[in-house]
């Protein structure tokens, strides 16, 4: 489970992030929803101990992000928006380095690769060195990297954005798997088609607070609207009129 307690982010006199309590729970995809410097990403850089909260509490499967950030990366994985893969290394040789960042050696280490190749239909390329390869190639490479420890807690930020048709969902119907494993998912998307597919429960996070969260369904009826474009427009607008 994931729980974030009235957490903020200051950057200078910038308050990036200014309360979220949000929760999500194992076998459950938590969606974040909104527009561009909602705080989105800054939240997910927290819960994966990149950044540091400026106050409030965060926990990833009971662990605290500040008090305890090996015992959270140790059961997390992470697709960021940018992926920071080395160009001349293979996917394989990706695999291999994080597994043994992560404590993996040997033969476990190696069947562990050698399933995600498979799982994630590498095979093809997986002796290949990344810098040539498409997005979705390099966005498999990315999230292999990030289950190669396999970790009962993911956040993906943005994991389908710029991916051709079929690419995207392959991706997608990788974090329905998740869900059916009982995996916790975090993900951020601005395609609100692909939330209202995925997500059990959405936040819609507006100048780094939770302004509405719910089911699909449930934002659909609190706020009249018959498509999750009208009822993020609806909630997000009537943010923006009152911090005017």
């Amino acid at each position: 489970m994931i729980e974030v307690q009235e957490l903020v982010k200051h950057f200078g006199p910038v308050r990036a992030v200014d309360g979220l309590t949000f929760s999500a729970s194992q076998g459950e995809v938590l969606g974040l929803l909104g527009p561009n410097g909602a705080g989105k990403t800054t939240t997910l850089r927290m819960l994966s101990t990149v950044l540091v909260p400026t106050a409030g509490t965060a926990r990833v499967g009971g662990h605290d992000v500040r008090a305890e950030p090996a015992a959270v990366r140790a059961n997390l994985g992470v697709l960021p928006e940018y992926w920071g893969l080395y160009g001349r290394l293979t996917p394989r040789e990706h695999l291999r380095y994080f597994g043994r960042l992560h404590g993996l050696q040997g033969a476990p280490l190696e069947a562990r690769i050698q399933a995600l190749v498979a799982d994630l239909e590498m095979g093809e390329y997986a002796d290949r060195r990344c810098e040539p390869f498409s997005k979705g190639m390099k966005q498999k490479v990315a999230l292999g990297r990030a289950l190669i420890h396999n970790p009962q807690h993911l956040l993906l930020d943005e994991p389908t954005a710029g991916l051709d048709v079929m690419s995207a969902r392959n991706v997608r119907d990788l974090i329905e798997r998740f869900r059916s494993e009982g995996r916790c998912v975090i993900l951020s998307t601005h395609i609100l088609s692909e939330a209202e597919r995925l997500c059990d429960r959405l936040a819609i996070i507006d100048h780094g607070r939770v302004v509405a969260g719910g089911t699909p369904g449930e934002l659909l009826r609190e706020t009249g609207q018959t498509t999750l474009e009208e009822a993020f427009v609806h909630l997000v607008g009537e943010v923006e009129e009152v911090a005017k």
